[in-house]
């Protein structure tokens, strides 16, 4: 079963890649008005730090096979947060732009290529 799972993931990276793209991009912009708050002090940044850590794995481990595209991968995906952060301020009334979240996007990024490289690394020896 496991290695049913693993093969179909293999096959699909990309598109488990674009679709958590897609799911972060809508939950970014939408209003979360009515959905349940945590009441963890900083909690929206742990909800920003694990989203782009997923995004990171998931378009790292989608171009697994191009270790020299990694740095580009993760210069985007800290990018892309950027713009993200950008369009709330800008293209919303409900949302609002910070750095807080931004430091959050891409301390997840950089997580995940440290993470993805070590794994990486490991399976190969």
């Amino acid at each position: 079963m496991l290695k049913h799972i693993k093969k179909l993931l293999e096959r699909n990276a990309l598109a488990v890649a674009i679709f958590i793209t897609l799911l972060v991009t809508l939950l970014s912009l939408i209003s979360l008005k009515g959905v349940a708050k945590i009441n963890v002090s900083n909690s929206d940044k742990y909800g920003h730090f694990i989203a782009y850590f997923t995004l990171g794995v998931s378009w790292l481990y989608a171009f697994r096979s191009r270790f020299k595209r990694w740095l580009h991968i993760v210069a985007l995906l800290i990018i892309f947060g950027m713009v993200l952060e950008v369009l709330q301020g800008t293209l919303t009334t409900y949302r609002t732009a910070d750095w807080h979240d931004e430091v959050a996007n891409a301390s997840g990024v950089i997580l995940a290529y440290l993470v993805s490289y070590l794994w990486f690394i490991k399976r190969e020896n």
